[in-house]
C-alpha cells in the first residue's frame, strides 16, 4: 500500500509538471559554429534531466560534428558559411521561421562577416537589428538570447572579432522589449581560439563544453520568460 501511494503521489507530480510546462519551441540560429558542433547535443543532454526535457529544438537543418549521440534533437537553423548581413538582406530568417516557428532563439552570427568579407561592424550590427525586427514579426513575444561570439585561432581577426562583441551589449539594450527580451551572453572571454577550437573556427570538444556553459543560464531565463507567456495565454 506504501509503494502504491509513493507511485500515485509520483504520478501527480509528474501530470502536474506536465499542465505546467508548456510545450515551447527553441530555434539554435547562427553559421557553423551552430551547426557543425556538439554543444547543441551537449545542452540537450543537459536539460533531460530538468522541466525542460520536452522543449522541442527546430530548424530546417540537422548537422552535427559527429557528437557521437543518436538520441538528442539535431534540429537547428545553422549555415555553414552564411554572413548575417546576407541572411538578413535576402530575408531568409523570415522562410525558415514559418517553416519552423520559435518561441525562443539562439543566434551566435558574425564570424563569416568578418572572416570572408572584412565587413565593417556598423553593418554586421544593422543586420543584427533587421534580424530581430524578422524575429519579432514572426513572433513579437519571442525571446532571443544573442551571443559576443567566440575567438579565432587563425588569422588576425579577433581585433574585429572583439570590435563586434564589445557593440552588442549596447545594441542588445537599445533593442530590448519587455515583451520580447534579449540576453547578452559572453562567449569570448575565457575561450581559446587555438585551445578551445579544433580548427581555429569550431569548438572542439573542450570549447563546446564551454559554449554550452555559457549559454546554458541565458537559455533556462528565456524558457522560463517562454513558459510565463504560455501559462498566461499568450
Amino acid at each position: 500500500m506504501v509503494a502504491f501511494s509513493t507511485l500515485l503521489t509520483a504520478l501527480a507530480a509528474s501530470t502536474a509538471v506536465a499542465q505546467t510546462t508548456p510545450k515551447l519551441r527553441y530555434m539554435p540560429f547562427g553559421d557553423s559554429i551552430t551547426e557543425i558542433i556538439c554543444w547543441r547535443s551537449k545542452l540537450w543532454n543537459k536539460l533531460q534531466t530538468t522541466e525542460w526535457a520536452s522543449v522541442d529544438f527546430v530548424g530546417s537543418g540537422r548537422g552535427e560534428n559527429s557528437c557521437r549521440d543518436t538520441k538528442y534533437d539535431r534540429d537547428n537553423e545553422g549555415h555553414s558559411g552564411f554572413l548575417a548581413i546576407n541572411i538578413a538582406n535576402q530575408k531568409q530568417l523570415v522562410g525558415w521561421l514559418q517553416k519552423n516557428p520559435a518561441d525562443v532563439i539562439t543566434m551566435h552570427l558574425g564570424t563569416n562577416d568578418i572572416v570572408q568579407q572584412n565587413k565593417n561592424v556598423p553593418d554586421i550590427i544593422a543586420a543584427f537589428t533587421t534580424l530581430v525586427t524578422q524575429m519579432r514579426e514572426h513572433n513579437p513575444r519571442i525571446k532571443i538570447v544573442v551571443a559576443q561570439i567566440i575567438p579565432l585561432g587563425l588569422g588576425n581577426f579577433n581585433a574585429k572579432v572583439q570590435q563586434l562583441n564589445a557593440a552588442i551589449p549596447g545594441w542588445a539594450q537599445q533593442q530590448n522589449k519587455t515583451e520580447s527580451p534579449i540576453w547578452v551572453v559572453d562567449q569570448y572571454t575565457g575561450f581559446s581560439g587555438s585551445a578551445d577550437n579544433r580548427d581555429g573556427v569550431h569548438p572542439n570538444d573542450a570549447g563546446d563544453t564551454k559554449m554550452l556553459n555559457v549559454w546554458y543560464p541565458a537559455i533556462i531565463k528565456a524558457f522560463e520568460a517562454a513558459k510565463a507567456d504560455k501559462l498566461a495565454g499568450f
